[in-house]
């Protein structure tokens, strides 16, 4: 059995992170096949992503038994070889990425759904910060996205006590986009990666981009990069359909170009 799934609906690259027996939790095989999925999503076909989780969870963090095994790799492996190179990867793909929290997302898990751009999650989904549990510190880029989403104190709180947050608790204190019961959670968060799906891609590529360097630029900087994004939006086809659209009184059709 594959533990990543990998299939395109609609425009949506649609990965499943597939060890239901183990809550998703990550070993070599599932973050070697995650990262070959998010290089498949730079297909022309792909406007956004979605990613998932089998069963009951989203994803549990490391599986602790590959850790413990008698030829485990270091956490310097896992690292630089496992969870950095899916950041990197999230970050620098040229498509929304939303993070649809099916249940628990725990330790790296939790992490690697901060890293997406739009991050739902169904009303029983919970988010725990695990490494102080067990004597070890955030890691997928936890320590650089958190802060920035919640704030220092709640960041700092979350995780050094490593307390389960709730969904609806998530959303409230801005760590995630939003909540729906489970019932409406499936179609509902795939509706939303459907939508985006069918916006204009280089455009939402570019907001992207922008929010991401927003994080180290002065205001200067960043009212620099604005002229310049808002330059290479005009240039694309879509901006030319959307305004063609506005004046014809109709919904446009954008083209991802």
């Amino acid at each position: 059995m594959s533990a990543i799934l990998f299939e395109v609906r609609n425009h949506v690259a649609v990965i499943t992170l597939n060890r239901p027996e183990k809550l998703n939790s990550f070993n070599r095989e599932m973050a070697l096949s995650l990262q070959k999925a998010l290089d498949d999503c730079n297909s022309k076909e792909v406007r956004a992503v979605y990613i998932t989780g089998a069963g009951k969870g989203f994803c549990a963090g490391q599986d602790l038994a590959e850790v413990v095994a008698d030829d485990a790799p270091g956490f310097d492996q896992i690292l630089s070889e496992h969870y950095n190179p899916i950041v990197i990867r999230l970050r620098n793909l040229a498509r929304p990425v939303v993070a649809a929290v099916n249940g628990v997302a725990a330790g790296a898990g939790a992490n690697l759904a901060l890293c997406c751009d739009i991050v739902v999650a169904s009303e029983s989904a919970s988010f725990i910060q695990a490494f102080s549990k067990i004597g070890l510190v955030p890691d997928t880029a936890g320590t650089y996205f958190l802060p920035r989403l919640v704030g220092m104190q709640k960041a700092a709180a979350v995780m050094m006590l490593g307390d389960k947050v709730p969904a609806a608790e998530a959303e409230r204190m801005g760590m995630i986009y939003k909540v729906y019961n489970d019932q409406e959670f499936a179609s509902a968060s795939f509706k939303l990666a459907e939508t985006l799906a069918q916006m204009p891609t280089k455009a939402l590529a570019f907001i992207k981009h922008m929010l991401t360097e927003s994080a180290e630029h002065t205001l200067e900087q960043q009212l620099e990069m604005e002229d310049e994004y808002q330059q290479k939006a005009a240039g694309t086809k879509d901006y030319s359909e959307g305004v063609l659209a506005f004046m014809e009184k109709r919904a446009p059709k954008f083209t991802g170009e």
